[in-house]
């Protein structure tokens, strides 16, 4: 078998970054993978799984309901090295066209307090697997990152 793309890109040298993963065509429409690396794999520590839970379910909340993407996002989900997490997106898009919804969006993360929106048994299959402190300081060192990167952490090393 053929490795998939992105097992093809060199993880010993890849930044935190908002990278375009790929892009496909669906029924006609192309359909944009987002890779959002929050960490550096193999040199730091990766998140847990609570905090990775919990960001999933922040800012799935927030994309889905933010009025300008809302009808074009396709998922949002973990990593399952739990480095980042992948956005999918409908329309032909670069890193550069959705900076400023993914830095609203961690912004959100970053914010939030209360109650994790879907984080009870009837709404989530492993609801008591969550932390709001260790999201929100994920996010804020992400948006950190987001509001100062170059183009190192836009395009995947070669």
């Amino acid at each position: 078998m053929e490795k998939i793309t992105s097992f093809t890109i060199d993880h010993l040298r890849l930044l935190p970054g908002l990278y375009v993963s790929r892009k496909d065509t669906v029924g006609g429409q192309v359909v944009t993978t987002f890779d959002l690396r929050l960490t550096r794999p193999n040199y730091e520590p990766v998140m847990n799984t609570a905090e990775v839970h919990t960001i999933e379910h922040l800012a799935a909340t927030y994309l889905r309901n933010d009025p300008q993407w809302k009808d074009r996002v396709l998922y949002f989900g973990p990593m399952g090295c739990r480095t980042g997490f992948y956005l999918l997106l409908a329309g032909d898009l670069s890193s550069r066209d959705i900076l400023p919804l993914v830095s609203d969006c961690f912004r959100f993360v970053r914010d939030y307090r209360g109650e994790v929106p879907g984080a009870c048994a009837r709404d989530c299959g492993n609801y008591l697997d969550m932390n709001l402190p260790m999201a929100n300081y994920w996010a804020d060192r992400y948006v950190r990152l987001l509001e100062t990167m170059d183009e190192t952490h836009l395009h995947y090393p070669e």
